[in-house]
């Protein structure tokens, strides 16, 4: 009778795993209808909509691209960025400018962390948490985890199914039933990822259903080829979106290893 015991654990890995992602994803749907209300018609800035599509990391790079089509900051192809114009217009480019040092001049990549962690760009997040445009950091993680957890009981519960069946058999009981009991408990997480998929799926790693709707508003309104333009593309796309090929190079550079 081993095999009720694997049977009795498949079916907690099971339980425990779709509960939790059940949980996790009800705690998201309240806070996403909480903001959706508050913050209805509003319209977002610049550096709301690269958080929303990518993070801080996205905030940073769109404040050097801003600083450098300006002519305020030059991003060499080679990965460095220098200084030429040291007054920042708001707190980001304060930001940047504070990570690139006294020195004026700095490795892209360092600077586009120090940016993406600085207070400016922390209290840019809060505020979109607080507004339920941005999914809070203990919900993305929550909701992340549980759909991991679940996928690895979806493969943990076949696993002891099959090492039940294996087990030289100790009962009467038919090998075909022994399969079908444990095809419950695989039934139950693989229902469990479908649902998921459907009501999880329309939250991006940071930015809520209310956010995205924002986000596909703004990108209508600045359909166009102005700089405005230019700068909400690469606020969504991301620094793919440059047309610019040695602007591009300045944040895809990566150091060569040294040769003799």
């Amino acid at each position: 009778m081993f095999w009720v015991l694997l049977l009795l654990l498949a079916w907690a890995l099971a339980g425990i795993a779709c509960t939790r992602l059940c949980l996790a994803a009800v705690h998201a749907a309240a806070v996403d209808t909480d903001g959706t209300v508050a913050d209805h018609g509003r319209a977002l800035t610049l550096y709301e909509a690269a958080f929303l599509s990518g993070g801080p990391a996205r905030v940073a790079d769109v404040t050097m691209v801003s600083m450098a089509r300006q002519r305020r900051l030059l991003l060499a192809h080679t990965g460095w960025a220098t200084v030429v114009d040291p007054r920042g217009h708001d707190e980001m480019e304060r930001s940047v400018i504070g990570a690139i040092g006294p020195e004026g001049q700095s490795r892209v990549a360092p600077v586009r962390a120090a940016a993406a962690g600085a207070e400016a760009v922390r209290r840019l997040a809060d505020g979109l948490v607080r507004a339920g445009l941005a999914v809070p950091d203990g919900a993305r993680t929550t909701v992340a985890a549980g759909v991991h957890q679940v996928r690895a009981a979806a493969l943990v519960v076949p696993a002891l199914g099959l090492t039940a069946l294996l087990m030289p058999g100790q009962t009467g009981m038919p090998r075909l039933l022994v399969a079908l009991w444990f095809a419950l408990p695989l039934i139950l997480t693989l229902s469990c990822l479908a649902i998921a998929r459907v009501e999880v799926h329309p939250y991006s790693r940071w930015a809520s259903p209310a956010g995205q709707r924002l986000l596909g508003a703004l990108t209508r309104r600045s359909a166009g080829d102005g700089e405005r333009s230019f700068l909400t593309s690469v606020a969504v796309r991301g620094v793919r979106a440059i047309g610019e090929p040695e602007l591009r190079a300045a944040f895809t550079h990566r150091d060569q290893p040294w040769r003799e």
